[in-house]
């Protein structure tokens, strides 16, 4: 098409947008000015994006529009939108015809395990975790409960088919942070033998509208593309925050929570062999629709560990490294109430003191008894001021008894 051909093309289009502004016409126009006048394209393109956040021609315009401004970051993120929303061009596995069903969870895990491992996704981090419930330290109660509701199920199908019990659903980790919610998450996907797809703030919020709720769209496509998975959801009170205290300011968040429950049980969501686990520190945060069944509806409170578990954490943290004989009994008594992550920096920094002292002895110092009494005097847990905010909420903001765990370690703490 020559120039003077375009132009005409192009007034005429214009004329037609003032009696018709259909995004059709819009687009095709934006597509024509893309090389000519890209901030004029990027200006349609995005006007059509206000009405219909997932037209997928508009958003690659404004890929294009971005790329010829300069403006790198806005394009990545409109191409990685883009990619989002293709459509699936690998088909589906299908069976063999003599390929037989998993009767248990080892047989389900020896499976996904032989499978390919999927192709890293540009939204979140894939992994496959070595690590099993038989990792995580203590929690007999926690482990108990993902056997009843989680694994039980899954280990006994012919019980499961018997009692029509199917796991469905989301499971909410909460708790006070540093107690180990995304390590119990990841063993959970080593002992189902499947991947484990993990989604921070910082992959779903984007600053442009509608791009929050396409990230969020996007990564549940892949992972229902990629299933077996557990996707793992961490501080999802920051996506999920209660809409009635959402103001004017925080009105996208409301989009987020609109489109999260939307894929946790909607019309046409299909997470058959997508296991949604999802992590918070502040579950009084969450919007009410988030934990009604079919969403998040069984929750698992993730309390600092017992005394045998503070016992493992801390062998495990001085796991070689040069230490004397300890005497553990009187360590693990100051050290109630503290977080793993208070622990590990307990182990730190008696380190660091051995450490120092070796330095001006010119020869090694073992960590000892001494190291331990030292940091003792000096480091306090992380966790009391979550204490004195859930207490507040476990006593007063407990009509539904989502808190009646919490309550009953504070009683035991007494």
């Amino acid at each position: 098409m020559s120039a003077d051909s375009q132009g005409e093309l192009i007034a005429a289009l214009r004329r037609a947008i003032e009696l018709d502004a259909s995004p059709e016409l819009r687009v095709h126009l934006a597509s024509l000015l893309t090389a000519a006048d890209p901030a004029d394209a990027l200006r349609l393109a995005t006007d059509v994006l206000g009405e219909i956040p997932d037209h997928l021609q508009a958003i690659e315009i404004a890929a294009t529009c971005c790329e010829r401004l300069g403006r790198e970051s806005q394009a990545a993120a409109y191409r990685r939108l883009a990619s989002s929303l293709q459509p699936a061009t690998a088909p589906e596995p299908v069976p063999a015809a003599d390929a037989v069903a998993p009767s248990d969870l080892g047989e389900l895990a020896e499976l996904w395990d032989a499978t390919a491992a999927p192709p890293e996704p540009e939204i979140g981090h894939w992994s496959k975790p070595d690590v099993k419930l038989h990792d995580v330290g203590g929690m007999v109660e926690v482990k108990q409960h993902l056997e009843m509701a989680f694994f039980g199920p899954l280990r006994h199908p012919e019980l499961a088919l018997a009692f029509n019990k199917r796991v469905h659903g989301g499971l909410l980790l909460w708790g006070p942070p540093g107690c180990g919610k995304t390590f119990i998450a990841r063993a959970v996907a080593g002992e189902l033998g499947a991947s484990f797809y993990s989604i921070g703030i910082a992959d779903v919020l984007d600053m442009w509208v509608g791009s929050s709720e396409r990230n969020l769209h996007g990564i549940f496509t892949y992972a229902r593309q990629h299933r077996p998975c557990v996707l793992f959801f961490d501080e999802l009170d920051a996506l999920g925050r209660k809409r009635s205290g959402l103001r004017q300011g925080g009105a996208a968040l409301r989009g987020v929570v609109n489109q999260l429950l939307a894929e946790l049980d909607g019309f046409s969501a299909d997470n058959d062999g997508v296991f949604v686990l999802a992590a918070t520190n502040h579950p009084w945060d969450l919007d009410e629709a988030l934990i009604r069944p079919g969403r998040f509806d069984r929750s698992l409170l993730v309390l600092p560990p017992d005394p045998d578990a503070r016992q493992q954490i801390l062998r495990h943290h001085l796991v070689g490294r040069p230490a004397e004989e300890i005497k553990w009994k009187p360590i693990i008594s100051a050290t109630d109430g503290w977080s793993g992550a208070d622990l590990a920096h307990l182990c730190e920094s008696v380190t660091e003191r051995a450490l120092a002292e070796s330095v001006g002895a010119a020869a090694i110092v073992r960590v000892s008894d001494r190291h331990f009494k030292e940091a003792l005097r000096q480091i306090r847990p992380s966790i009391d001021a979550w204490f004195e905010t859930a207490r507040n909420y476990a006593m007063y903001a407990n009509g539904d008894g989502r808190f009646d765990g919490l309550i009953e370690y504070l009683g035991r703490r007494r």
